[in-house]
């Protein structure tokens, strides 16, 4: 089950959270040798031997800790699979409001975007429309010039 960057997040977020409330914790939590990609490995080893599909938010923290308490414990290997995160992201202000302007730039580049390119159409169809008419005036003369050229032609010479 490869970890998903949320998945691995949630668990980092909740063992600092944890190590700055708990003292003991935090100098667990410090120990070489131990990290956060081994940790959430053997997580998954964990799960996958346990034969379940679901587990509550405070079993897998248990793992988690159970991982930085436990100076020889064994990892296992990479596991392949997915990881389902159940959790609601809760913005502040701050990032609900950066992420407003960050949307309404994007539309704002979108639709400048899309006049630019309607403009881009619309010179091109009048490029080719002036284009034609050129050509069309340019036969015109040809044709008249061979018209003039015929009837010159036609006339009697006095030479």
């Amino acid at each position: 089950m490869n970890a998903t960057k949320t998945f691995k997040q949630t668990i980092q977020d909740y063992l600092e959270k944890r190590a700055a409330a708990d003292e003991l914790f935090a100098a667990t939590f410090k120990k070489e040798g131990k990290n956060i990609d081994d940790c959430v490995t053997y997580i998954l080893n964990t799960v996958k031997e346990s034969g379940s599909n679901g587990f509550a938010d405070e079993e897998i923290f248990g793992m988690a800790v159970h991982y930085y308490d436990e100076d020889n414990i064994k990892v296992g290997s990479a596991v392949s699979g997915k990881v389902i995160v159940n959790h609601k992201v809760e913005l502040t202000e701050e990032e609900k409001l950066e992420a407003k302007e960050k949307v309404k730039k994007q539309f704002e580049e979108a639709q400048l975007k899309d006049l630019q390119q309607s403009q881009e159409r619309k010179e091109a169809r009048e490029k080719k429309k002036q284009e034609k008419l050129k050509s069309e005036e340019a036969e015109r003369k040809a044709k008249k010039l061979e018209a003039e050229k015929r009837v010159v032609m036609a006339q009697p010479t006095l030479f």
